[in-house]
């Protein structure tokens, strides 16, 4: 089994190796599961991403959600050992880029608390343990009470066998392009 670095490294490279049309299909695919598990689990304010390193774009998703009235927000760091801060944001706002590359809302307000959060992964296991950048953002911001729903975006590809370690917190689902995973084999 490989250590996280290069468990990482191995993912990461997957992802970018995925050719742009398939890419582009499986992003669609996973925004219409984000909408209906979002259908069957309304929420008034979803805590998004801005897409980077190959991640799911699923932009097109987000400007449906703001359509049905729902408020998004994208995570801030504050911090290097702080939990994330959410901004809200709509679809067409102005966006600047932070240190680590991410796109923030250019004018961010006050900070927002959203009901639910969309997480990306760059691998995930069986467990609903995520594997990201290495930062521990998200685990801190999952650690804090009251915890909103995290819901995983990966693409299936990624799906690992690893072990979490003491810090992990474990998302409450995750959405691919393939989900449930029983489709995988229509997808």
């Amino acid at each position: 089994m490989l250590n996280k670095t290069d468990l990482r490294r191995s993912l990461l490279a997957t992802r970018h190796a995925i050719p742009a049309a398939m890419r582009a299909r499986w992003d669609a695919a996973i925004g219409v599961r984000v909408l209906a598990w979002l259908a069957a689990h309304p929420v008034r304010l979803l805590g998004v991403y801005w897409p980077i390193n190959s991640e799911p774009d699923l932009r097109q998703a987000y400007e449906a959600l703001a359509a049905r009235g729902v408020q998004l927000a994208l995570p801030v760091v504050v911090g290097r050992d702080a939990p994330l801060r959410f901004a809200a944001w709509t679809p067409g706002d102005a966006l600047v880029t932070d240190a680590f590359g991410v796109a923030i809302p250019a004018a961010p307000g006050g900070a927002v608390h959203p009901d639910a959060l969309l997480v990306p992964c760059v691998g995930f296991n069986a467990g609903h343990i995520r594997l990201g950048y290495g930062g521990g953002f998200y685990d801190r911001t999952l650690a804090i009470a009251p915890r909103p729903l995290a819901l995983g975006i990966a693409y299936q590809c990624t799906l690992e066998i690893f072990e979490g370690a003491a810090h992990d917190v474990a998302l409450d689902a995750i959405i691919t392009e393939c989900s449930p995973i029983k489709e995988c084999g229509n997808a």
